[in-house]
């Protein structure tokens, strides 16, 4: 595995800038913007692109993305906030459970574009706040699906019991409810089960049970609805990057999927965030120490787990690559841990990895580390100092 050019350089600029050992994220914005132009040119026509922004909400990523998506989907009233603040203009939806009734609030005082209702509970609430304002209020419903077939994925939010959406059995009361509330408008339905997919006819099949189940229900309630959200999902191969979900087969499929259950009218919505955002970042840690214990090889990093929380929260030896230093090297063809500054046996980055050489103030670069990173990690434990942030735009 090697680095693009542009990244090699620019953390070698990083390097000599620093007094101290260097820790650091790097992200290729040129290459996100890049990476989403290229995901646009492939989607059928009648297809949206969100970008969920809990995957990586950093200022300058959400202004790279702002001209290239449809909007921005938040999971909090904080990521309402945030994203109001700093893609002005732009469309927001809204999803998550538990939505607090100051969150809707928020969300309407925005206007955002839909508001994901996960609950009657929650149907309730927004329909009485928006009746209070007298403010008309776009409704998707999101349903947790019977499916025939079990998602096979790592992470599952559907098609079995989870605190997401709503039961199908609970729809028609659902859709009582919103018939005798003027102020809300019912716009479509939204369904998604599963994130971490890497099968790219898996997900086709499971995206045209969507399609047939939102047409089976709209023809069932009498409903004409123009708005179909179909979530993300789309895996990132950690172990195996060049066999990440494929993109371009997946919308080559989803055209002729459209065309065959007659979807050609309905916008389809997706959200996405992983898929869209991983791959721009690299997570860069100074080797501080490298020592032998009970016969294994230790390398340990300024940084770690609370910095870079993906390996642990994935459960895998991130992938990596080393910077040689000026060094002679300690280590060669070895097997080592990768390991972080934190007071805690599951500070662990990597485990047991083959180096072809490694020596004290060589860098280690972790890829695909632009979502579920930064953002996720307990970055207050042990009160160590953050790292440096650097966005590349040229």
């Amino acid at each position: 595995m090697s680095l693009p050019t542009r990244v090699t350089q620019a953390i070698g600029q990083l390097r000599e800038q620093q007094q101290t050992p260097l820790c650091a994220y790097v992200y290729d914005l040129v290459a996100l913007e890049q990476h989403v132009r290229n995901m646009r040119e492939t989607l059928p026509a009648n297809c949206e692109l969100f970008y969920a922004a809990k995957a990586n909400p950093e200022a300058p990523i959400l202004r790279t993305l702002a001209p290239l998506v449809d909007g921005f989907e938040a999971a909090s009233g904080g990521e309402l906030r945030w994203l109001y603040e700093q893609c002005p203009g732009h469309l927001l939806i809204f999803g998550g459970p538990g939505k607090l009734d100051s969150e809707l609030e928020i969300a309407m005082d925005y206007r955002i574009s839909a508001f994901h209702v996960e609950s009657l509970t929650e149907l309730r609430s927004l329909a009485r706040i928006a009746a209070r304002r007298r403010q008309r209020t776009p409704v998707l419903l999101r349903l947790n699906l019977k499916l025939a077939e079990a998602p096979d994925s790592r992470l599952v939010m559907g098609g079995k019991p989870t605190p997401f959406g709503l039961d199908e059995d609970a729809l028609d009361e659902a859709l009582k409810l919103l018939r005798d509330e003027p102020w809300l408008e019912l716009q479509g339905l939204h369904f998604h089960v599963l994130s971490h997919q890497l099968d790219v006819g898996a997900h086709l099949r499971l995206i045209r049970s969507y399609c047939r189940t939102f047409s089976q229900l709209c023809a069932e309630h009498g409903l004409q609805l123009p708005l179909l959200n179909v979530g993300g999902g789309m895996g990132i191969n950690y172990q195996d990057p060049q066999n990440s979900f494929d993109w371009t087969t997946f919308c080559q499929g989803l055209k002729a999927l459209i065309a065959e259950e007659g979807m050609g009218d309905t916008r389809i919505r997706f959200e996405i965030g992983r898929f869209i955002s991983a791959a721009c970042g690299y997570y860069v840690m100074q080797v501080l120490d490298i020592k032998r214990s009970h016969g294994q090889y230790f390398a340990i990093g300024r940084g770690g787990t609370h910095h870079f929380r993906t390996p642990a929260a994935q459960g895998h030896d991130h992938p990596f690559v080393v910077i040689r230093g000026q060094q002679p090297a300690q280590l060669q063809n070895q097997q080592v841990t990768l390991v972080g500054q934190l007071c805690t046996p599951k500070d662990v980055l990597a485990s047991q990895q083959t180096v072809t050489a490694l020596a004290i103030d060589d860098l280690l670069v972790f890829t695909l580390a632009g979502a579920y990173a930064w953002n996720i990690s307990h970055r207050d434990f042990l009160m160590h100092e953050p790292p440096q942030m650097l966005f590349l735009t040229t």
